[in-house]
């Protein structure tokens, strides 16, 4: 499968679009900073949670980079950038995080050019007509210094060249580097599943830690040669805490389409063989493995490296909660924004509806009896020279 070609975030603003499916990135983003801010899922407008665990580190790799490099210009990539609301939200966090620690350290805020990079087939026009906007909530929050920040969109894979030689100072990617170049070749032997599994044998662990080596590493390369010395990288990546790639902290998103699917196949609806030839193109590493591929890579130093949970109900914790069968919706709508395209290049786009009615059901039965949450693996890098 050539995902390059085939994967991207449903565009548009419709129901089962990223933008409107695209919350829980917002939530671990900024859920320690913001009070009273509401973003839409579907049709829902929710708090986001208070406590934010990326946002503090991604000031102190913007304050670090400050006191050993005073750019007079400033140049930040956001890889995987997306085209939902989460897209310009972080840049306008990012822009004015700079703005906060230049003041601080009684510097001018300098020039700042965002490159926005996603796979050729990301909706950009999305985030381009929502410029506007962006440009004049900027202003109310810095004034005139907004006219400083410049955004460009860059399309291309991050598993190649992006950017001319050591013409960037700060890097930034959420929930994108758990995408793999390509599916991982070798899973034959992975019937009935369309991810590590832990029914998998051991030779499909390896397959997919073998591709996620590959494409890290590859990464890690083709960033380092983009950064300046001195240079910041903030990535956050769906991951785990466990050494067993299989397990359920990290396949059971996937575990339970896979249900949704075989039941399909079990009543005629799906061909066994189409469903035995599907695997997802995902990795989600653990804290050690990460940290293994940087050193292994050798160009950066690891300023820190962190995990964190994130639960599927994004109103977990909240004074309304949903209830699992509402939660078991927007899972199943998050997660049909970021996957319908590779499901329709396989399987055709008859069934997608009802396999998400299913697995809908599926996930909500699920989440009633069962704490169900994503792990996330932040790190911090500085280039070394």
């Amino acid at each position: 499968m050539e995902v390059v070609q085939v994967l991207c975030m449903k565009g548009g603003t419709g129901d089962s679009s990223y933008a409107e499916n695209s919350l829980l990135q917002c939530i671990i983003y900024d859920c320690r900073f913001s009070k009273n801010i509401s973003v839409t899922i579907s049709t829902l407008v929710v708090q986001r949670k208070v406590i934010s665990l990326t946002k503090p580190i991604i000031e102190e790799a913007i304050t670090n980079l400050y006191c050993n490099n005073l750019p007079a210009s400033l140049h930040i990539a956001d890889l995987g950038c997306s085209s939902g609301p989460n897209t310009l939200f972080v840049v306008s966090e990012v822009v004015t995080t700079v703005d906060k620690v230049c003041k601080k350290m009684g510097h001018r805020l300098p020039e700042i050019q965002v490159f926005l990079n996603d796979l050729p087939g990301n909706d950009f026009n999305s985030i381009f007509k929502s410029l506007p906007k962006f440009q004049k909530d900027l202003q109310k929050t810095m004034g005139a210094r907004a006219e400083s920040c410049f955004v460009t969109g860059v399309p291309g894979t991050f598993y190649g060249r992006l950017f001319p030689s050591k013409s960037l100072q700060f890097i930034y990617s959420s929930y994108s580097l758990q995408w793999l170049s390509q599916v991982p070749e070798g899973l034959e032997s992975n019937k009935g599943n369309i991810y590590i599994a832990s029914s998998s044998p051991p030779c499909v662990l390896k397959a997919y830690y073998q591709q996620f080596q590959k494409d890290f590493s590859m990464f890690l390369r083709y960033r380092s040669q983009e950064l300046v010395e001195g240079g910041s990288m903030v990535l956050t990546i769906l991951g785990r805490r466990s050494d067993d790639p299989s397990s359920k902290e990290c396949c059971y998103i996937w575990e339970l389409l896979a249900v949704a699917l075989n039941d399909m196949v079990a009543e005629g609806l799906i061909e066994e063989e189409k469903m035995d030839s599907f695997n997802i193109p995902n990795y989600t590493p653990s804290p050690t493995e990460v940290k293994c591929e940087v050193e292994k890579e050798g160009s950066f130093t690891i300023n820190r490296l962190e995990v964190f949970e994130v639960n599927w109900n994004a109103y977990h914790g909240e004074f309304c909660p949903l209830d699992a069968r509402e939660g078991g919706h927007n899972v199943a709508k998050m997660i049909r924004a970021v996957t319908e395209a590779l499901l329709v290049s396989h399987f055709g786009d008859g069934i997608i509806d009802d396999m998400f009615r299913r697995y809908k059901n599926i996930v909500a039965d699920r989440m009633s009896r069962e704490k169900t949450e994503f792990v996330n693996v932040t790190i911090s890098m500085t280039r070394g020279g």
